[in-house]
């Protein structure tokens, strides 16, 4: 596959390829420490994409396509669920943990790197049994087959929220190893093996058994990068008294979780509303489509993982001109790669699809709708994380507000017609209409030009 990718990428006109290299060298040393610390996201979301993909052929072709269907639909139940449930804490420890710092408020950050933990586990474990009882008063209108595997979801979710948590504190240390591997590199390659070894010892491999390898992934990666995490935090932090604000850590958290909140919403509510009207057969198809279309998103979440807190720094200490060029500099890095990668795995839909088996391939016209809102997102960078690290969180969580909402409007009215094609014409639009309103904020609340193909300038 890699030889795939290099032949494809050699297919490209020298131009674009010219026009790409200027675009990510052209940066300052400032942002040197972006490029190292993005270059090696790119490397293990590359490498966890790889394993994503593979684990989503095997189970797509171990389980058959009705399970697949299923067991795609509690998945993302659980990403969705999940990465709510921390109060948006896992996204503002980028923002409070440099603040501590910069103020030299040491007592508050211990208590921080400890308090957040213990307090999202607290509330998603309560949630999930809330959760529970909401699967068992709703099982005569769900279906048999996935009830048992909803269950197991709730399970799943606790130690889902806390590895959230702990990858934004390991984040805003740039100990980007530690946070982005446990999630997607370690926590797959465990779904690929137990559900491996389920295979080889005889049992059989639907959605259930597809649920327990997946739930039982993501405690033993949540569990090891605590452990890790709680030695580096020794090293890293003096010893000493614990304050807990957690009045002030959820008012800054609230916000931020009502912009995380909408952008889930967004990013999974096509499948969702596809499960309703089209058969799991259809859902698993579409999952396919996205999956495959993954490693565009992974670039935009690259970006955003490197950055964020380093805007909460830079706008701490007043330095405009540095905060200017590290916008744009991040920008350059979320368009061009992304415009790159859509053009290959567009060039390769057909046979990337087939891996997941023949009956896949009729969703290779699909991939070229949903690539367009992937693109138009990507050539504005991770302006939304700017917008929160900045204290705009509310007009950005009313953007991102606006965006949902009409990707429901539009999936529940194209859906039924159209299925995955629908599914895709809608989140595409409600994405090219997001990009449009952020943009606009951006540009007013603070002067930047966020665009891939301008130059940004902050307001003084």
């Amino acid at each position: 596959m890699a030889a795939m990718d290099a032949q494809a990428a050699s297919s490209l006109p020298p131009s674009f390829l010219a026009r790409l290299r200027s675009k990510l060298a052209g940066a300052s040393s400032e942002a040197s420490l972006t490029q190292r610390l993005a270059g090696t996201i790119f490397i293990i979301r590359v490498v966890s994409a790889g394993l994503a993909y593979l684990s989503q052929i095997l189970l797509a072709r171990w389980m058959g396509g009705s399970d697949y269907g299923v067991y795609v639909y509690v998945w993302t139940w659980v990403l969705l669920l999940g990465s709510m449930m921390d109060f948006g804490i896992s996204a503002s420890a980028q923002k409070i943990i440099p603040e501590y710092r910069a103020a030299g408020e040491h007592a508050l950050l211990r208590g921080f790197l400890s308090g957040s933990r213990w307090m999202t586990f607290a509330v998603s474990a309560a949630a999930s049994l809330l959760l529970a009882w909401v699967v068992k008063a709703l099982a005569p209108w769900i279906e048999a087959n996935a009830i048992v595997p909803l269950y197991i979801g709730c399970i799943t979710l606790p130690a889902f929220v806390v590895a959230n948590t702990q990858d934004g504190i390991a984040r805003s240390h740039d100990w980007m190893r530690l946070g982005l591997m446990p999630q997607f590199i370690v926590r797959q390659g465990l779904i690929i093996g137990i559900t491996a070894g389920a295979l080889v010892l005889g049992f059989h491999l639907g959605a259930t058994a597809a649920m327990i390898a997946s739930a039982g992934a993501v405690w033993i990666a949540m569990i090891g990068q605590m452990l890790v995490l709680n030695r580096r935090l020794a090293l890293h932090v003096e010893p000493g008294a614990r304050t807990y604000d957690f009045r002030g850590w959820l008012a800054i958290s609230l916000p931020i979780l009502l912009v995380e909140s909408f952008y889930l919403l967004l990013s999974y509510t096509d499948v969702l509303v596809l499960q309703q009207f089209r058969s799991s057969e259809e859902v698993g198809v579409y999952f396919a489509v996205v999956k495959t279309l993954a490693l565009v998103s992974f670039i935009h979440y690259a970006m955003s993982a490197t950055t964020a807190h380093r805007f909460a720094e830079y706008h701490a200490l007043g330095d405009k001109d540095r905060l200017s060029a590290y916008v744009a500099h991040a920008i350059n890095w979320t368009f061009w790669p992304s415009l790159a990668a859509t053009v290959v795995l567009l060039a390769m839909g057909k046979p990337l699809l087939w891996l997941f088996g023949p009956q896949f391939v009729i969703g290779y016209d699909i991939m070229f709708v949903a690539a367009i809102g992937l693109v138009m997102r990507s050539a504005i960078g991770p302006v939304e994380r700017l917008l929160n690290m900045l204290g705009h969180q509310h007009i950005c969580a009313a953007a991102y507000a606006f965006a949902f909402v009409m990707n429901v409007v539009l999936c529940v009215v194209l859906v039924p017609r159209f299925g995955g094609h629908g599914a895709a014409a809608a989140t595409s639009i409600s994405l090219g209409f997001e990009t449009v309103l952020l943009f606009w904020i951006v540009r007013v609340r603070l002067g930047l030009h966020v665009l891939a193909f301008g130059k940004a300038a902050v307001q003084q």
